[in-house]
């Protein structure tokens, strides 16, 4: 069931939820996937024998099913966009793209700008496919006035890109777009939406932040305490040798194998069906567009890289009030302005309680907050078809009420 929270006075303030000690809820997250792959292992097993005593064929038949699933898990695309956009503005990390209709230019309403995802993937996560895309549901809410980043693959030549950079070119966007913006954050674009809120206030009509982490400690999540247990007992060390290694970039399929990893029995999952259901063309089709999103890999520049791990996953500084950027410190409560938070209930990349700290730590009017909860996990915040559905849309016309003059 999908929970709306309004944030009332009277309410007082939600509970913060500490993190179990990251090595003991290490182990048993782990242990129990261990035992979710092998339940997989089992089920496709059971399914492949019935397959086999029910399914007339011969040996070849076999293996041409077998050669046909292999040659799906390799064959791979590049995502693209889905709603017509021009490129507004272009960076060597990161391009603007304005997705507003021309007969909508000159409507009355605050222009949005979203801050997709920056995990190693593609920004196109925001629109998806024609049926499940963020950037539909934004401009069917009236939004009309509608752009987004896209995060540029890194190179050798953007290696050195800073947060600096990052919240530069988010200002230009505001200036090219009239200098006020409602800006929508999912995941790191959400963190990074509410760093820039925290410095340009002014800037910011209403922020939203989907999924995003804000208090990088609370609740129990595997990157987090993966995060900690790593630098309590190396400091930065692994994470500047996995630079090293991408001659100067966080390389996205180092960051896809942690995803792997952290939920190894879905990826096996995935696989395993596609076997099944290797002769069902339309099975066939949804596997092929979400791996060539999910396994269309891109770098990470370096030392933004680095900076993000030690300054928020490690030492949590944006929840805390300590970040300082380039001399000014990134505060939290300097935020003011309309305040939506959208989390996944069954979230293992961010747990709820990662985000809805921003609503302690703002300064937004307690009936200005809301906090919402929705079915399902990470990926499905942004392109998953109940939350588009069912989440988005009371959220976005709150938002398109407020951004009318």
């Amino acid at each position: 069931m999908t929970r709306i929270v309004d944030f009332p006075e009277e309410t007082g303030a939600a509970p913060r939820l500490e993190a179990r000690e990251p090595l003991h809820f290490l182990l048993g997250y782990h242990t129990a996937n261990a035992a979710r792959s092998i339940t997989e292992i089992s089920r496709a097993a059971a399914a492949a024998w019935v397959d086999a005593l029910t399914r007339a064929g011969t040996p070849l038949d076999a293996a041409s099913r077998g050669v046909r699933w292999w040659t799906a898990m390799l064959d791979r695309r590049c995502p693209t966009w889905n709603l017509a956009n021009e490129i507004v503005l272009r960076t060597p990390f990161a391009h603007l793209r304005d997705f507003t209709a021309d007969n909508h230019r000159s409507d009355a309403v605050v222009p949005t700008l979203v801050l997709p995802p920056q995990a190693g993937h593609s920004s196109t996560v925001v629109d998806f496919s024609p049926q499940q895309s963020q950037l539909r549901v934004i401009r069917a809410a009236g939004l009309t006035r509608l752009y987004a980043l896209e995060w540029r693959p890194a190179t050798s030549a953007t290696r050195h890109i800073t947060i600096t950079d990052y919240l530069e070119v988010i200002d230009r966007s505001v200036d090219r777009m009239g200098g006020r913006a409602n800006l929508i954050g999912d995941c790191q674009g959400g963190w990074l939406a509410a760093i820039y809120a925290a410095l340009y206030p002014h800037r910011v009509h209403t922020l939203t932040l989907a999924g995003a982490p804000i208090d990088f400690h609370a609740g129990d999540s595997v990157i987090a305490a993966s995060t900690i247990a790593l630098t309590r007992a190396f400091g930065l060390a692994p994470y500047r040798a996995l630079v090293g290694l991408g001659g100067g970039n966080m390389p996205g399929r180092a960051v896809l194998g942690s995803f792997i990893h952290i939920q190894p029995h879905t990826e096996l999952a995935r696989q395993l069906q596609l076997l099944e259901n290797i002769e069902d063309p339309a099975h066939v089709e949804r596997y092929r567009h979400f791996e060539d999103w999910f396994k269309y890999t891109q770098d990470i520049p370096g030392a933004f890289y680095l900076w993000l791990v030690e300054q928020l996953f490690w030492r949590n500084r944006l929840i805390s009030g300590d970040l300082v950027v380039d001399g000014h410190r990134a505060d939290l409560a300097a935020i003011t302005c309309p305040l939506f938070l959208l989390a996944g209930e069954t979230d293992h990349i961010t747990p709820p309680p990662q985000v809805f700290a921003a609503a302690e730590a703002v300064r937004t009017p307690r009936e200005q907050i809301l906090l919402r909860t929705a079915n399902g996990g990470h990926l499905g915040l942004f392109m998953g078809r109940d939350a588009l559905a069912h989440d988005w849309p009371p959220m976005l016309a709150a938002i398109h009420r407020m951004s009318l003059p």
